[in-house]
């Protein structure tokens, strides 16, 4: 008997976590068109907040064409890839292949000033987590125009600014070039003064998120340098 019911608990055990694992497969399968429907719109919004647009949700869609007006793929030569879909490009993910094997996404956008602009993703590392992002530039390839951040995990108060407009609003007007070499921005713990064009000012107590994100524009849009050289004005 004893023998019966430990067969019989280990079999019920089989079906249950079987039965568990079907349904979390089958919920995945249906949550993932509108997952991905999400992703896209948080991108999009994303991509329009760089340049100033604000957009409720259901507006997005239509907001990103009216304001996108191209995108496309570039090697670490500058020059274009023919048949890659920009879109679908994780750049984290690029970061970790070889120069030779990155495809670099590229978005063009005209703004309600009528500039055209580039709009560049940027993503990295914080304090706690991943952080993200994106970087519009005027058609020069060196000022800045706008740009948003974004993260998974920073502490709220310190880290978390990234996202706040008191911080992101300080790169307007910075300049990624001097001298016509690349330099990026840095995140000065000790404050920029506004005349500085290469700096802004780090966050308070968040000097480890500062860092991670100034790394993150010095790596994401250093890889960037051939096509911005190539297709400045």
């Amino acid at each position: 008997m004893k023998d019966f019911s430990n067969k019989y608990i280990f079999i019920f055990s089989i079906v249950m976590v079987a039965i568990v694992a079907l349904v979390l497969s089958l919920a995945a399968t249906l949550l993932k068109p509108r997952q991905d429907k999400n992703y896209e719109i948080e991108k999009k919004k994303s991509m329009l907040e760089s340049i100033g647009i604000f957009t409720e949700r259901t507006e997005t869609e239509k907001m990103y064409d009216k304001y996108i007006s191209g995108s496309f793929t570039v090697n670490t030569s500058g020059e274009i890839i023919e048949g890659e879909e920009p879109f679908d490009i994780d750049l984290g993910e690029e970061l970790k292949k070889g120069a030779n094997d990155q495809k670099l996404p590229v978005f063009t956008a005209v703004t309600d000033d009528g500039q055209e602009v580039v709009i560049i993703p940027v993503d990295g590392t914080g304090l706690w987590g991943p952080i993200w992002g994106y970087v519009s530039l005027k058609s020069d390839m060196n000022t800045i125009y706008g740009v948003t951040f974004d993260h998974q995990e920073e502490t709220p108060g310190l880290g978390a600014e990234i996202n706040t407009t008191p911080f992101e609003s300080q790169f307007t007007g910075k300049k990624l070039f001097e001298n016509g070499l690349f330099v990026s921005i840095s995140v000065l713990k000790a404050g920029a003064a506004p005349s500085i064009d290469h700096g802004v000012d780090a966050i308070s107590g968040g000097t480890i998120t500062s860092k991670g994100l100034e790394k993150m524009l010095k790596d994401c849009l250093g890889i960037y340098e051939p096509y911005f050289t190539a297709n400045k004005k």
